[in-house]
């Protein structure tokens, strides 16, 4: 089938080009084989091959949040589930979509998405994570595998696009965005079976739950999110929350995942201060008055039971309401309680940089660094002052240190990379860290003459002449693959 004959060249192009392979990167190969209700097996390279075809499909026709934050604390508490659920060596990946909408949902290879709405909504952080929970369970125990089937009869590109644009149409009401050159029939066999069973969605429940308690999780909070959902139904009259349209909620299921949950008691951890500081800045972030959320932060703070959150919320709300030294004030406040928390210490170097007090914002992004080396979330924000502080050479070296990890190599930081070696760096660089940004959002057209040009630089040496020739080869050959769909 055409889709089985294209997994190897695109699985070639999963390693991203960066300046040092990381061995101990997940391959397929790593992955156990899976059967489908057919009989036969999808490869774990064809699984693999599907989910990167996805995400660059995601990233083409959607909007996802950049904030380096927000997908950390998205990311971390992604992994932390997944460490204590069924698969815990399956390489999940989470990112955050940029849309209003209740909803999330389980792409192949063990991509989810989860929306900005959803993490609005949630009251407390085991809300978020039992609706992460039974994501991660629809994958883990093979809910997807009859969409896979019908993949197999596409091509790669025209599979992975499909399903991108069904699971982020259903957040627009336009299931058909992005089908275009496929048949009815065929979107409608693929929309059906991306729509899961109830078996499966009890499978989900229990599972989820189960996953939950064992990450130190209040198991409550999948059925409490439920049951809220439910009970506002009544609110919304035809505009039903996305996820109660894809994950059906009735009063029986309640009842059944609430008898789940008591199995295994109430968890100590019902919420944690990252959840709310996250949610936090994501409202203000995504608010399209400032004034009235400034004045909404105002009132809260005033308030017996306010707590960090709030404050934090005043002080980012004052800074987009242009109120810096009120944001200043409040910022140093909450430092003096928590002086080494990583969020306050990045909004703090923000806040300088937007000040034009550049020295003082590198210094705290630097001293940052050194209480958490390695830190990705620092380092991004660090080397993004540093270009903007014109030290392209520092900003380089920097984002070059921190692809060497996996983690690292996202489209914000290759753009980075790609901006910094503009500047100052070799010329070649700039084109390589460009294809590999045009590689993410699935234009592999611009990505292979971005590579083509790095080839005309002069001053190569052999060494990274064969790396961006073998880079280009893996391109090309999936660029032929796909134009046999």
């Amino acid at each position: 089938m055409i889709f089985r004959r294209l997994t190897a060249a695109a699985l070639s192009t999963a390693l991203a080009f960066s300046p040092s392979f990381v061995a101990g990167d997940v391959a397929g190969n790593d992955l156990p084989d899976f059967g489908d209700s057919s009989g036969s097996l999808i490869s774990p390279t064809q699984e693999v091959a599907l989910g990167e075809a996805f995400m660059r499909s995601v990233r083409a026709q959607t909007k996802l949040i950049t904030d380096p934050v927000i997908n950390d604390y998205i990311v971390q508490l992604g992994q932390r589930l997944v460490a204590s659920s069924d698969a815990p060596n399956y390489p999940f990946t989470f990112f955050v979509v940029n849309n209003p909408a209740v909803n999330a949902f389980a792409g192949p290879g063990g991509y989810i998405g989860i929306h900005t709405g959803l993490i609005l909504t949630a009251r407390s952080e085991s809300e978020l994570a039992g609706v992460m929970a039974h994501e991660i369970a629809h994958v883990t125990q093979r809910h997807l595998l009859r969409a896979y089937e019908s993949a197999n009869q596409m091509s790669l590109p025209t599979a992975a696009g499909m399903i991108a644009a069904i699971l982020l149409g259903v957040a627009t009401g336009s299931t058909q965005a992005g089908i275009a050159g496929v048949t009815a029939v065929q979107a409608g066999n693929i929309q059906r079976q991306l729509n899961f069973t109830r078996a499966n969605e009890k499978e989900a429940d229990r599972i989820g739950i189960q996953t939950l308690a064992r990450s130190g999780i209040d198991p409550y909070g999948m059925p409490s999110f439920f049951e809220r959902l439910h009970q506002s139904t009544r609110l919304y009259g035809n505009n039903v929350p996305e996820f109660l349209s894809t994950h059906p909620i009735t009063t029986n299921r309640i009842a059944e995942s609430m008898s789940r949950a008591e199995q295994y008691g109430r968890s100590k951890e019902r919420d944690t201060l990252e959840f709310r500081l996250t949610r936090t800045r994501l409202e203000v972030m995504e608010s399209d008055n400032p004034q009235e959320t400034l004045r909404e932060y105002r009132a809260l703070t005033k308030k017996q039971s306010s707590g960090p959150a709030d404050r934090y919320g005043l002080a980012l709300a004052s800074w987009r309401a242009n109120a810096k030294d009120a944001a200043v004030k409040q910022l140093h406040e909450l430092m003096k309680d928590d002086p080494d928390r990583v969020l306050y210490r990045v909004t703090m170097a923000q806040l300088l940089m937007d000040n034009g007090q550049t020295q003082e914002a590198l210094k705290l992004y630097k001293d940052t660094l050194s209480l958490y080396p390695g830190d990705l979330t620092v380092g991004q924000y660090y080397v993004a002052a540093l270009i903007e502080a014109g030290k392209a050479g520092k900003a380089r070296d920097q984002v070059l240190k921190m692809l060497r990890h996996k983690q690292a190599r996202t489209a914000p930081i290759y753009e980075l990379w790609a901006k910094a070696s503009s500047i100052s760096g070799p010329a070649w660089e700039t084109n390589v860290a460009s294809a590999e940004v045009y590689y993410l959002y699935g234009n592999l057209r611009f990505a292979i003459d971005q590579l083509q040009q790095a080839l005309d630089h002069k001053g190569l040496s052999e060494y990274e002449q064969a790396r961006i020739r073998a880079r280009l080869q893996e391109f090309r050959q999936l660029t032929a693959a796909n134009e046999h769909k």
